[in-house]
Parts: structure tokens; sequence; C-alpha cells
């Protein structure tokens, strides 16, 4: 099929720092150097906290649907909370901006509640839904009232994930989550579009160039860096318990660098730092916090475990770089882009046995892949890298071969690919029915909802 550029509008819910950002904006700018035009609708994109794409020009991106509901309410309700946002988002642009838009095709990821509402105000638009993760599994079980609680949502993400036209999964352990998840949409076979890391395809690698300039941060010391965001699932604990293995001896010139997304609105963001930070102190190693590269630079010889909140692009570069290991920790990761950065940066990864980094990380050619529950075993990996272990060459080696494996499957230009063959492909995908009778029903109900609450969120969220 001959190709044929679109004019592609992706709705996201909150566009801050994360996988699933640094995806949909990536997804962003490589379809848009393919001649496509692309605009990004989001309920919130705080220009402080959000990938430089976002807030540069390079994307054209609009904030819309943030005025009447908050994101939880006192730490709760966070799924209902999303999803009305969305609806308002949608609701706010379905006269002006979409008709002045005239969208072809619809990109939307992490939330498919606002679909079926889509799909009824731009008729002719087709959908394609990126699937990160099924919500339904995201969520915490926490006892029979929650559970009875999520039916509703999780209904909803069924049925409305089934009315787009395409569904695309971030690795083959996603799909296959996404069967056992969704037993309803068997029939669907989700393609895999892998997420991507900027390998310098423009020419550009300046800002590669810097990063192994200032690679050296803290001369002399063997440096294991974590980097997720302070969240309890991506199991950070994991590298402090582990690098808390090494005898004192053998901690003698390294230094544990935990670094990642922290939005202070975000409860659990602070209350995850808190837990790591007294976790480390129970091992007795000393702690310090920074959040720029200055203060980076000048903290004492002798910490042992150093915190970076909200890093800028420039300084995680060159974190990477510095690196001598990448320690990955979460547990049933979907993919994880991070691992791909670190070979990217030619700097090794130990990463979970299980889930995405299984799909990335060769073991004992890119790094290793051990246990979430054997903490031993990823401390004799810290092990290794010290003097003495693997050797120097060795991880030269390995670094090498990281950066090959990435230049080569997950390049931004390879992910473009692979989604503008879907979106090419997408006007013959025969439609799933959307306007049925309980259909129906059930966005009329929303809507209802979405009205009435409207009133009240609207007052307590405004007063």
């Amino acid at each position: 099929m001959a190709f044929k550029p679109k004019r592609i509008v992706f709705f996201h819910p909150d566009l801050g720092i994360g996988g699933a950002e640094r995806l949909v904006v990536d997804a962003a700018v490589g379809l848009q150097n393919l001649g496509h035009k692309v605009t990004i609708f989001t309920s919130h994109c705080d220009p402080k906290h959000c990938f430089d794409e976002a807030r540069d020009g390079t994307l054209d991106v609009r904030v819309r649907g943030d005025t009447l509901f908050p994101p939880s309410i006192f730490g709760r309700f966070a799924i209902l909370c999303a999803i009305l946002r969305q609806l308002h988002l949608i609701l706010t642009i379905a006269i002006s901006e979409l008709r002045e838009l005239q969208p072809e095709v619809f990109f939307i990821d992490q939330l498919s509640a606002g679909i079926p509402l889509l799909r009824i105000v731009a008729p002719e638009t087709r959908v394609l839904f990126y699937c990160h993760f099924p919500d339904k599994l995201l969520a915490k079980k926490e006892g029979f009232l929650k559970a009875l609680y999520r039916v509703p949502f999780d209904w909803v993400e069924s049925w409305s994930t089934g009315c787009s036209e395409v569904i695309v999964v971030n690795s083959g352990f996603t799909r296959s989550v996404f069967a056992q998840a969704f037993p309803g949409l068997s029939q669907r076979k989700p393609a895999v579009v892998y997420p991507c890391v900027d390998t310098n395809e423009n020419g550009d690698s300046s800002a590669w160039d810097a990063a192994q300039r200032d690679a050296d941060m803290w001369k002399n010391k063997t440096t294991f860096l974590s980097i997720n965001r302070f969240e309890r699932k991506k199991d950070v604990g994991l590298a402090i318990r582990a690098y808390a293995g090494l005898t004192a001896e053998e901690r003698k010139n390294t230094r544990l660098v935990i670094a990642g997304g922290y939005d202070s609105r975000v409860p659990e963001n602070t209350a995850c730092y808190n837990e790591l930070w007294k976790l480390a102190e129970s091992f007795k190693l000393k702690i310090a916090t920074v959040k720029t590269v200055i203060t980076a630079l000048s903290i004492p010889d002798d910490i042992d475990v150093l915190f970076l909140l909200s890093i800028p692009d420039m300084l995680k570069m060159t974190l990477l770089a510095s690196a001598s290991l990448l320690v990955y920790t979460p547990r049933h990761e979907h993919f994880g882009i991070v691992p791909l950065e670190a070979m990217l940066a030619g700097t090794p990864v130990l990463a979970a046995n299980e889930g995405g980094p299984t799909e990335t990380v060769v073991e004992d050619v890119t790094g290793w892949l051990r246990n979430v529950a054997a903490v031993e075993e990823w401390t004799e990996v810290m092990r290794k890298v010290l003097a003495g272990g693997i050797g120097q060459d060795n991880l030269h080696q390995m670094g090498i071969a990281g950066q090959e494996r990435v230049k080569k499957e997950f390049s931004r230009t390879m992910m473009a690919q692979r989604f503008n063959k879907e979106i090419q492909d997408i006007e013959s995908v025969p439609r799933p029915t959307v306007v049925t009778p309980f259909g129906v029903g059930a966005v009329v109900a929303v809507v209802f909802a979405f009205v009435l609450a409207s009133g009240w969120f609207g007052k307590a969220y405004l007063a």
C-alpha cells in the first residue's frame, strides 16, 4: 500500500515523565518525521515536569479538560477521576478543535474509556489503542469492597478497548497477558510495537557526546544505577538490599545512585521515597538527596546511596554513561525502556528474569537476568562488576553488544515504521460495533454521570 500522510490526534491522560509518556512522545515525533500531521491532547502537562519535545515546540501539545475534576480525591478514586477527566477533555474539544483538525486516526493509550465517545462524536475517524498493560491488572487488590468498586471499571476497560479498530501492545509478554485479562476479546490479535530510544539516527550526537565527556561524574567510583519512578511496584528497595549485601570493604569506592521521576503531587512518590530512605538507613548506609547536577557532583565522597529526584534528560544520559551497571528491579515489567537506554549508553543491565526485560536483555551478552526473590543473586552480579570480577574488557564488550542490539531493534525509526504500518492498514480493518442498545445505554449513563459529577466535583475542585 502506498504511503499516505494522515492527520493523527493523540490522547494521553498526563504528559509527565515516565515510560508511557516517553513512548507517546517518541511515537508522535517519529510519525511526524514520516510526514503525518500530529496533535496531542492531554489533561495535564507541566512544562517543568515533561519531556523536552512536549515543551520546546517540537510537538503540538494542547492541554484541555483540567478544570472540573482533580486527578484523585484524597489520594483515592484515581481511575474514576481519570475517566471523568478524559471525557471532559473529549467533550471540550468535540465541537471546535476536532472539527478544525479533522483527524483521520486517533492514537489513544493508557486509558481506553473515552474510545466509544470518540467513535460517536467523530464517527469517520479510526482508532488505534496502544495497551501498555491492562489497567485491571495494575490496580491494587485491597479486599472485597475494592474488588466490587473495580467491577464496572474493568468492564468499561474491556468494552472500550474492543471499540478500537487496531490494538497494539508493547511486548510479547503484554500480548500474552492481554489475552488472559480480556477473554471477551479473544478474537483480537494485538500487534507488538516495541518502545524505542533515541539512537541519534539524524546524525546529531551532541547530547550523547556531551554525556560521554561528562561520564566520569564520580572519579574512581564504581556506580550502580537505578532509574525508575518512585513507586512501590518498581521495587527499588531490591537494589538497596542487594547493594547492602556487599561487604563494607567491597562497597569502598562504590556508590548506588537511585534516580527517576518524582512528582510531589503524587502521594505515592513521596511515600515511596521516604520508605527507600528508611530502608537504606536500616543498613547503616550513608545517604544524600540532591536535585541538580551541581549538588550531585559536590556530595561527600563517603555517601553510599544517592537519591536524585526528577532528573532532566541530559543528567539522565550522563548517569547512564557513568554507571558500571544498571540495576533494573521491577517485577512483571511489561516492557521497560530504561534497560534500552542503558544498553545504548554502553552500560550492562541487571534485570528481572521475567516480563519485558527478557525480550531486551540477552543473558551474558548485554547483561544478566536474575530472580527478584533471590537478593543474593543480584548482590553476586554487583560483585562481578567490581574490579577483579568479570573484568573491564568483558564489560566493554557487553556494552558494545548492547549498543548494537538497540540500534538494530529498538530505534525510533523502527518503532515509527511499525506504527505507520498499523496506521496505513487501519482503513481495511473491520469496524467494531459501538452503537448497540447496550453500548448506547452505557455511553448515555457515563455522560449523565459526568454531567452530575461535574457540578459537584467542579465546585469542590475550584473551591
